[in-house]
């Protein structure tokens, strides 16, 4: 769907989910930010770009890798005594949404309200559209990203198209 005021595309979403084992976190974030070569978000919603993907703290204990569209997911040895690492790529996909209407849509579907400061650009909220919980990564004044269950995928799409009457 596109118009000049809003757009929306889906693509596929190379995603990995990391966590830690409770007492573990110290020692699992530094050595995953080794790994990674690159700092790690400090608090959940923080989200840090790096070479080709986007490190989104969703969880205390867990962080999601969202590669960049066209990238291919690598693999990622953890620790297993620190915790462990699963792709999820398989099973979301990332709408694209850009547009002056974005936040006219959106708050007809999400619980987000776009001006807090959790909703900033480069912030993350976990929540839900339509009742299925999606991750909603706000990418500009005018675009944001949802991570969605691929399952869910063409009806939520074809449900946000409709909003945009």
């Amino acid at each position: 769907m596109a118009s000049p005021d809003f757009s929306l595309s889906v693509v596929d979403c190379p995603l990995i989910q990391i966590e830690g084992w409770d007492g573990t976190l110290g020692q699992f974030e530094s050595n995953l930010s080794a790994s990674l070569g690159m700092k790690l978000p400090a608090s959940v919603g923080e989200t840090v770009r790096h070479k080709g993907f986007l490190v989104i703290r969703v969880a205390p204990r867990r962080l999601w890798l969202a590669f960049d569209d066209g990238a291919q997911a690598s693999t990622l040895a953890v620790d297993p005594d620190l915790g462990c690492s699963v792709s999820l790529g398989e099973g979301r996909v990332r709408f694209s949404m850009a547009g002056a209407d974005i936040a006219r849509v959106l708050s007809k579907c999400i619980a987000v309200d776009w001006r807090a400061p959790a909703a900033a650009p480069g912030g993350a909220v976990l929540t839900s559209l339509h009742h299925v919980p999606v991750l909603f990564l706000r990418t500009g004044d005018t675009a944001c990203e949802l991570i969605v269950p691929r399952s869910f995928s063409q009806s939520l799409s074809d449900w946000i198209s409709g909003l945009d009457c």
